[in-house]
């Protein structure tokens, strides 16, 4: 019955195919659901189908869906390498049918499929269906001739799926495998814990929809919805003891074991940590692959904790240089034909992972010395818990995830102090899944779910930008309404516009909506659900009314300002990947009349030489003025064509395909120009990081570039007109003005502090002699508090030794410099005494027992001071 996991894979696929079924290609890691981290089941990507809101040209479908599950029952990361069924990644299985076939076929459909295709026997399984649900328990005993024995019946918490509280709801069936009766386990079912039976297909039958109340109603089109987990079902047919020996996981192990020079059965600890690596690569290897890049937030912090946690393990293994990046390169060779994208983007996968690699195996040999050591303090005061504090300190400093940490204190039998951490953390919140703050609103408002079940719009605006057609509804206030006075701010929706919402970076388009009765100044169109666009503004005058005739016209101007920055970003990209590499991906963008933004990956600040080259090609392709030219495709014909596709992006099977020439090809459903050279000129106007790993160029162009040229020029012409020079020649006389300035101000410094130490000798009330420690405090004001240094310095040898404290105040501001000479700082400490000196003028400070400085603001209490530095010198030498 053994065979490999590819041949599990594509069986199941083709088997449904030839059922009718479309075969759908997985979705990214990245839900479209914005209160989901990441796709965590198979029909994640069919929900709004299964909901009605939104409509696919299919009504079978089967998928091997990319599923995370880093949370949550049987998800706990600590887990993973310690258990035989914990992963973070793992493929779904599923077929689907939305209102199509129903318990019978899904039922008749799996069955063959197990004993036929798969080799399965009957005597090896049992199923479990929900205790209420005759149907399908009669379809297994009667059509599939199940035995009843062989029949489970369970509770709601095992055999009753929903999608939330309220909506689609409805029975499952789980298909198990019997390993036969466990000894001294009397009446076991599928429910219990014992071993015995190992559940690896799940049938969820959407048969009811549950509201506010509880109260269920069938559904018009009653859904199937199964999941099949490959690693399993794998393990089952490869008769394997756990997932970690089948061919998904063996070739890792393998290539670990090779870098590590460790091999599995050398001792319990060992075999965890290759498991971790195994598991973890696949995670890291797809989470990058689909955009997700290591950050302190949200999903990033998810690929930052399982990177790290396996690059631990690898320490822990004897390995101290980077080595993930190779284990990554095996899941690529290992799952590249089934997931073409991992082998297109190989080197920015790796490269990522050896990136964030070396960033932390820099600071993990000090973080764990210091970890060791308080260790070691914990558990010489017999404690068994760490300090919050210290906890933070790893992460903050030393990037340790919370979870590492726990993991490393668990061996030597420690907890941490998680209040105290989460104090400690303040602002920052705990990471991962409960600092997820989802990617937009908690759902689409239902009012437009609703409406999208019956209105499609039809995009006309690549062609025009006016035309006509009905107002099929309008929205105020979240309420449907048939009609919207003067000065209400309002959505309308009709069947075709020429307006494009916002999508892929562009800004949804401005203009009017006129009927015979009114007008609607439109400021947004949006694309809340589906193919329903809604246009958003305010009636300007007149009232608009549900079914009217509207004329619609999208400002021309703002329209041809969005097109060229919108080629212009696609010109923008092209250049970056030349002159960067191809590792400059995109990773998000912004197109709007006035401007453009490109963000991308690229892991140090863009020189200004390499910012004028990119400018350079991109005016030099303007130049060239190629002609745009837009294909429709299919999306792996356009993919193997080299159009660029966005790694977070959701395409569809037909994509739209936008090229200029031989310089840059494109998935894109944006507007552009007809040729580069409508863009007239493209200028960068600034570089920055916004995130680690992620560099923001913004840029204009057209009127706008020509404008900001202009503004740069005058005040170029200003600076050379008050310097009385030719502008070529500002920059040098700039130059020796600062020079001059410098120097001046150090001149100025020196005088200060002759005139604060020079000459005059220490007046009695200045010097006193504490304890036999002769005391200097003198009050230079107007002295900015870097140069005190110099004065104590100066004071100090003049004196011959002791300590020395100089005061300066500025307004309400106060600063303290005070030194101690090397003889007396093994009893005097400076850092000691001006820290508690400060806080009498309400400041505080430190620094070395030699030198210290602190700043404070209330100058009223100097003379407090001193008397504080003269007690604490007494109390030093009693």
């Amino acid at each position: 019955m053994s065979r490999s996991a590819r041949d599990i894979r594509e069986t199941y696929l083709s088997f449904f195919e030839s059922k009718g079924h479309s075969r759908v290609a997985s979705a990214h890691l990245v839900p479209q659901d914005p209160t989901l981290l990441f796709v965590n089941a198979g029909m994640v990507p069919f929900k709004r189908v299964f909901t009605g809101e939104e409509t696919r040209p299919y009504s079978r479908a089967t998928s091997s869906q990319k599923v995370m599950r880093v949370s949550g029952k049987h998800n706990d990361l600590e887990e993973v390498g310690r258990s035989a069924r914990h992963h973070t990644f793992f493929e779904m299985l599923g077929n689907f049918s939305f209102g199509d076939y129903f318990k019978q076929d899904a039922i008749l459909y799996a069955w063959e499929l197990l004993t036929q295709h798969y080799g399965f026997e009957m005597k090896d399984l049992v199923v479990s269906v929900f205790r209420e649900d005759d149907e399908a328990a009669l379809i297994w005993e009667n059509e599939i001739g199940l035995p009843p024995e062989k029949i489970y019946r369970l509770d709601e918490e095992e055999n009753f799926w929903s999608m939330g509280d309220t909506g689609p709801c409805g029975p499952c069936t789980e298909i198990h495998l019997d390993r036969g009766p466990i000894a001294g386990v009397d009446n076991d079912d599928p429910s219990s814990e014992s071993g015995r039976f190992l559940e690896f297909w799940n049938l969820v039958f959407m048969q009811y929809n549950r509201d506010a109340n509880g109260k269920m109603e069938p559904l018009p089109k009653p859904s199937v919805d199964t999941g099949l987990g490959l690693e399993r079902t794998t393990q089952i047919l490869q008769g394997k003891a756990n997932n970690y020996e089948t061919d998904l996981f063996m070739p890792l192990l393998e290539r670990a074991q090779e870098l590590s020079g460790v091999a599995l059965g050398t001792d319990v600890e060992s075999d965890v940590s290759l498991k971790v690596v195994a598991d973890h690569a696949r995670a890291v290897s797809f989470l990058i692959s689909d955009g997700v890049l290591p950050s302190n937030e949200g999903r990033g912090y998810v690929v930052r904790r399982i990177l790290r946690r396996a690059s631990r393990h690898g320490v822990l293994l004897g390995m101290n240089e980077p080595f993930l990046h190779h284990v990554v390169d095996r899941v690529i060779d290992e799952m590249g034909e089934a997931y073409p994208e991992l082998v297109d983007r190989r080197d920015y996968i790796t490269g990522r992972t050896r990136r964030e690699e070396e960033r932390f195996l820099e600071t993990l040999s000090k973080g764990l010395a210091l970890l060791e050591g308080e260790i070691e303090e914990v558990k010489g005061r017999g404690e068994a818990v760490l300090p919050g504090p210290v906890v933070f300190r790893l992460y903050d400093t030393f990037g340790f995830p919370v979870d590492l940490t726990q993991d490393i204190l668990r061996g030597h039998g420690l907890t941490t102090d998680n209040e105290g951490f989460d104090a400690a953390m303040q602002s920052q919140r705990t990471r991962s899944r409960e600092a997820w703050k989802g990617s937009g609103d908690a759902g689409v408002s239902a009012v437009y779910g609703r409406i999208a079940n019956d209105i499609e719009t039809e995009f006309t605006g690549y062609d025009e930008l006016a035309g006509e057609a009905a107002i099929q509804a309008l929205i105020v206030g979240g309420e449907v309404v048939e009609s919207a006075g003067a000065g209400t701010e309002v959505d309308v929706i009709v069947g075709t516009t020429p307006f494009y919402a916002e999508s892929g970076g562009q800004v949804g388009d401005r203009g009017t909506i006129t009927t015979a009765g009114g007008c609607v100044d439109v400021v947004d169109t949006q694309r809340p659900v589906g193919q329903l666009v809604v246009h958003r503004g305010t009636v300007r005058e007149g009232s608009v009314a549900n079914g009217e005739a509207a004329t619609l016209h999208v400002d021309a101007q703002a329209r041809a300002a969005t097109v060229r920055n919108h080629t212009g970003t696609h010109l923008l990209h092209a250049a970056l990947r030349e002159v960067l590499g191809p590792d400059a991906v995109q990773k998000g963008s912004l197109v709007s009349p006035d401007r453009l933004r490109f963000d991308f990956t690229h892991d140090a600040p863009v020189s200004e030489e390499e910012i004028e080259r990119i400018e350079d090609l991109v005016n030099s392709w303007i130049e060239d003025n190629a002609s745009g030219r837009v294909d429709q495709m299919g999306y792996k014909a356009a993919i193997a064509a080299g159009a660029i596709a966005m790694f977070e992006e959701k395409y569809g099977d037909v994509v739209r395909v936008v090229q200029f020439g031989e310089v840059s090809t494109e998935l894109c459903g944006g507007t552009h120009a007809r040729a580069t050279g409508d863009i007239g000129l493209l200028k960068v106007v600034s570089e920055g990081g916004i995130a680690a790993g992620i560099r923001r160029i913004e840029a204009l162009t057209g009127m706008g570039a020509l404008h900001h040229v202009r503004r740069q020029q005058h005040a170029l012409r200003a600076v050379s007109e008050l310097l009385r020079v030719p502008a070529e020649d500002a920059p040098v006389r700039v130059e020796k003005l600062l020079a001059d300035r410098k120097a001046a101000e150090k001149e100025i410094s020196d005088l200060k502090r002759q005139a604060a130490t020079g000459g005059q000798g220490a007046s009695a009330d200045e010097v006193h002699e504490i304890a036999g420690v002769q005391v200097l405090v003198r009050r230079v004001d107007g002295i900015a508090g870097k140069e005190l240094r110099g004065i104590v310095d100066d004071l100090r040898r003049k004196q011959g030794g002791g300590v020395v404290m100089v005061t300066s105040v500025d307004g309400d501001s106060v600063a303290l410099a005070l030194g101690v000479s090397k003889e007396l700082t093994k009893r005097l400490k400076a850092g000691d005494l001006v820290r508690e000196v400060a806080q009498v003028v309400g400041g505080k400070g430190g620094g070395r027992p030699d030198f210290a400085q602190a700043g404070g603001n209330d100058p009223s209490q100097l003379d407090a001071a001193t008397a504080r530095l003269h007690a604490l010198i007494e109390e030093a030498s009693a």
